[in-house]
């Protein structure tokens, strides 16, 4: 197979094995995938998706291909790719992947547009670069797409945006609205990898450290329990005085980031917007500041900024960038402000990915049958989809459940019995 872009072909039978040891976590991808061998219904379907080319990710492919589906795969962000993988769904599954990790823009985009020559008639996205490039740049391909899934928050963000302005010309679901996703993956899985990947790239001890968070929603929420679980002090920000409350109520100090920029040694912003972290922050923080993003898009953190107000900057770890400020400050930046749980770990456990892509596997699933149904706008994972991924989630792990007596029923519906 000629057309695909990996860094190094012979890197495929390690990927396989780290493919395989992820499939072990994912039960109800695997049940999905043993239904779609039988029913194949995706057959004939083009599916161009932009993801993190990862271990779950490939997961995911290998059961959309199974269903029927003809798949090209490209990174959603320039450092999250496992070459590894690239290469094993390449050689191994003969699925087309344009992905690099450490690839510049340019490429990044090159491979986007590779993604679309496949003319797809399904999209799938995490962060919507695909999507909008396609409506930006390639509509000559709008014709074909029936509809596409959206991962992300940032990404069902964007979308939403383009939906109330008449932009977006297809449906789109929010597979990130669904329950069995934003409950867990971005709450455990965001939490704990996030965690792994600064502990990857710094090796520091963060007990006893001021633990700054920025933002607390679920992503936050996440990292904040997790950072407290590992014996951090930590300080909450947040523009949203319900999420504020929240954090108050959960045991959290909160203030502005300007406050905390002064006491913080720990930084990592999951906002979705840009400049959380900005030149005002940076001339207030301590000597030695660490700072992270595990937002989607690397424009939390006002990097330029930095650069323009250091003197030198160099590399002194694996992703971990060192800014010498003019007064002698020491400012250090992860993973050049991409996700770091990608960046310098692995993303989430397959455990919880293992619901974020069944609801991608069934919500294209879904697509298929409904797309002549639906207008171009965005959509919430249907309900009997998300609570069947969270019964077969607690079939995998062996917990049953209470079901409703018919009496239980009956008073539930009803608004004549009280007191």
């Amino acid at each position: 197979m000629a057309n695909f872009d990996v860094k190094d072909i012979k890197q495929a039978e390690g990927g396989r094995r780290r493919i395989e040891w992820a499939a072990r976590e994912m039960p109800v991808l695997s049940a999905i995938r043993e239904r779609f061998i039988k029913e194949r219904p995706l057959a004939g379907l083009r599916v161009s998706a932009c993801l993190h080319v990862t271990t779950e990710t490939a997961n995911l492919m290998k059961t959309l291909q199974a269903g029927g589906a003809d798949i090209v795969l490209t990174a959603s962000n320039p450092l999250s790719t496992q070459d590894d993988v690239a290469a094993s769904l390449v050689s191994h599954d003969e699925i087309p992947v344009y992905a690099i990790k450490g690839e510049d823009n340019v490429v990044y985009y090159k491979h986007i547009h590779a993604a679309l020559d496949h003319k797809p008639h399904m999209t799938m996205d995490d962060g919507a670069d695909l999507v909008s490039t396609l409506h930006k740049e390639r509509r000559d391909l709008l014709e074909f797409v029936v509809g596409g899934t959206e991962e992300t928050t940032t990404g069902v963000i964007r979308l939403r945006a383009m939906a109330a302005d008449n932009a977006l010309k297809f449906p789109i679901i929010a597979v990130n609205d669904a329950m069995t996703k934003h409950f867990f993956d971005n709450r455990y899985g965001t939490g704990q990898s996030t965690i792994d990947g600064i502990i990857r790239a710094t090796n520091i001890l963060l007990a006893g450290k001021n633990f700054v968070v920025a933002g607390y929603g679920w992503c936050g929420r996440g990292l904040a329990s997790r950072a407290r679980g590992m014996g951090s002090n930590v300080i909450v920000t947040e523009i949203d005085p319900l999420k504020a409350l929240e954090a108050v109520m959960d045991g959290f100090r909160v203030m502005p980031m300007e406050e905390a920029s002064k006491i913080g040694d720990i930084f990592c912003t999951l906002t979705g917007d840009i400049n959380v972290l900005d030149r005002h922050h940076f001339e207030v923080m301590k000597d030695g500041a660490i700072v992270a993003n595990s937002g989607h898009f690397n424009v939390e953190i006002n990097i330029p900024a930095l650069a323009e107000m250091s003197v030198g900057k160099k590399l002194v770890r694996p992703f971990v960038e060192e800014y010498e400020l003019k007064d002698g400050r020491l400012i250090f930046i992860l993973g050049e402000g991409r996700l770091i749980n990608l960046a310098a770990a692995e993303g989430h456990p397959a455990s919880v990915m293992d619901m974020s892509v069944a609801n991608q596997a069934l919500s294209a699933e879904y697509m298929v049958k409904h797309a002549d149904e639906l207008k171009p706008t965005v959509y919430s994972v249907p309900d009997e989809i998300d609570k069947e991924i969270a019964r077969l989630k607690l079939a995998a792990m062996g917990v049953n459940i209470d079901v409703l007596t018919p009496q239980q029923v009956a008073y539930l519906c009803s608004w004549e019995e009280g007191t």
